[in-house]
C-alpha cells in the first residue's frame, strides 16, 4: 500500500485546525475571541490562525466585529464571531402540530412559526406539502433579514434511517417505512436537509441552547412520550437508533393498548391525549384543551388534579427503572411536562423517591427553559454542529458551487 502523500497530510491538517479554530470561536460566543486570542487558546501560531480566519470570513462562516485590546501594548485586533447573516431551519413534524423555525450559526431563534395540524393517518406527501408552506414562511424571513439558508433539519415522531430519509416507525402517525424527500423543503440549499428523531433533537437542543449537563435523559412530552440520552456530552441512540424510547416503558402490566402494539406503556398514562382523556378535556384544538386544563388544574378541578397526578406518578416508575438501568442522575422534562411541570413534579418526585430512593436529587429534576422550541434548535442544530465539526467540507463545497 502507498503511503499518503505529502499534501494529503497536510490537507488532514487544515482540516483539524479549521475545526478547531471554528470550534473555538463557537464556545466564546460572549467574548467575541480575536486572532491572537484564538492562537493562545489553540496552541496555533499567529500566522497559521490569520490563514484560518481568513478561509472562514471569506466562506461566510465566521464575521468580524469590533476593536478588542489583547493587552496593554500593541494593536487592538478585531473580534470574531459565529456569521450571524448564515442560517439553519428547524422544522417539526408531530402529531398534532408542525412546526419551523430559523436559527443562525449562534443558536438564535430568528423566525419560529408553528400551526395545529391532525398529522396521525394522513399522507406523508400531503404532511409534506403543507410543511413546506411554513419553510416558505421562514425562508421569507430569511431574505428579509438578509440571512443566506445554509441546510435544515427536520425532526419526526419515530424512529428515522437519516441516510436513506425514511421513517421507519412513527405508531402515533401510523407512518411506517416511509420514504421522505426533506431536501424538497429547502431547495437549493447547499447542505441540504437532516431527518432525525423528535425526542433526540429535543435533547441535543438541551445540551447544546439550554444548558443541559454532560449526562442527562431529556423527557420529550407530546401525544407520545418520547426521551433523548445524553451521555459525555453526546447523544446514545443505540445499536438500532431506538435508545431512549421512554414512553413504551411498561409501567402497569394490565393497562390498556398502546399505539405500538404493547399494554401499558408510560404513553398510556402520560401522553398528552391521556391526560386530556383522564380529565374529561374533550373537543377543541390542542392549544383549547391545554388552556382548559390549565384552567382546571389552577382552580384544583378533581379530575384534571388527579389526572396530571397520576401521569406523573406513571413518569416516576418508568424514569427510576431508566435512571438505575443507564446510570443517569439528571433528568430534563420537556413538552407538556414542561408545560405541567408546577402540578407534576409533587407526585413525581414521591413516585421516585419510593421506586429509587436516593437515585435522583429533586434538584437534578429541571424544566426546559427551551419550552417547544427545543426540538427546531436542536434538528437546526445538528447541521450547524456538523459545519462546526467538518468545515473544510463546507469550503470545498462553496468553492465548487
Amino acid at each position: 500500500m502507498n503511503e499518503p502523500t505529502a499534501p494529503g497530510r497536510v490537507g488532514d491538517v487544515r482540516r483539524r485546525n479549521l475545526s478547531l479554530v471554528l470550534d473555538s470561536i463557537a464556545k466564546t460566543v460572549d467574548a467575541k475571541p480575536s486572532r491572537a486570542q484564538l492562537a493562545a487558546g489553540t496552541g496555533l501560531t499567529k500566522a497559521a490562525v490569520s490563514s484560518l480566519v481568513a478561509d472562514l470570513v471569506e466562506s461566510g462562516l465566521v464575521s468580524e466585529v469590533g476593536l478588542y485590546r489583547d493587552g496593554e501594548r500593541g494593536r487592538p485586533g478585531q473580534g470574531l464571531e459565529l456569521n450571524s447573516r448564515r442560517g439553519v431551519v428547524g422544522m417539526e413534524i408531530n402529531v398534532d402540530y408542525l412546526a419551523v423555525g430559523l436559527v443562525d450559526l449562534a443558536g438564535n431563534l430568528r423566525f419560529h412559526s408553528a400551526v395545529e395540524s391532525r398529522n396521525r393517518g394522513m399522507p406523508p406527501a400531503k404532511v409534506m406539502e403543507q410543511l413546506a408552506g411554513l419553510a416558505a414562511e421562514a425562508k421569507a424571513a430569511a431574505v428579509a433579514e438578509g440571512i443566506a439558508i445554509l441546510g435544515g433539519g427536520l425532526a419526526v415522531p419515530g424512529l428515522v434511517d437519516e441516510k436513506s430519509n425514511v421513517v421507519l416507525s412513527a405508531p402515533n402517525l401510523h407512518w411506517e417505512s416511509e420514504q421522505l424527500n426533506p431536501t424538497s423543503l429547502l431547495e437549493g440549499a447547499p447542505l441540504g436537509v437532516k431527518l432525525s428523531n423528535e425526542a433526540n433533537s429535543a435533547a441535543l437542543g438541551e445540551l447544546w441552547y439550554g444548558g443541559g449537563k454532560p449526562d442527562f435523559l431529556y423527557v420529550s412530552g407530546e401525544v407520545g412520550v418520547g426521551g433523548g440520552v445524553i451521555i459525555g456530552s453526546e447523544l446514545y441512540i443505540g445499536p438500532g437508533g431506538s435508545a431512549g424510547e421512554l414512553g413504551h416503558i411498561v409501567v402497569h402490566p394490565e393497562g390498556p393498548e398502546c399505539s405500538c402494539g404493547g399494554f401499558g406503556c408510560l404513553e398510556t398514562f402520560a401522553g398528552q391525549e391521556a391526560i386530556f382523556e383522564a380529565a374529561g378535556i374533550a373537543g377543541g384544538t390542542l392549544g383549547e384543551r391545554t388552556g382548559m386544563l390549565l384552567a382546571a388544574l389552577r382552580t384544583q378541578e378533581p379530575k384534571a388534579t388527579q389526572a396530571v397526578s397520576d401521569a406523573g406518578r406513571y413518569l416516576g416508575v418508568a424514569l427510576a427503572s431508566a435512571a438505575r438501568l443507564m446510570d443517569i442522575e439528571a433528568v430534563v422534562l420537556g413538552g407538556h411536562f414542561a408545560v405541567l411541570g408546577g402540578w407534576l413534579k409533587p407526585s413525581l418526585l414521591a413516585s421516585l423517591e419510593r421506586y429509587a430512593p436516593g437515585l435522583l436529587a429533586p434538584e437534578n429534576l429541571t424544566i426546559s427553559r427551551l419550552e417547544h422550541s427545543g426540538t427546531l434548535l436542536g434538528a437546526a442544530g445538528q447541521v450547524i454542529r456538523s459545519v462546526i465539526e467538518s468545515p473544510f467540507e463546507f469550503l470545498l463545497a462553496s468553492k465548487l458551487a
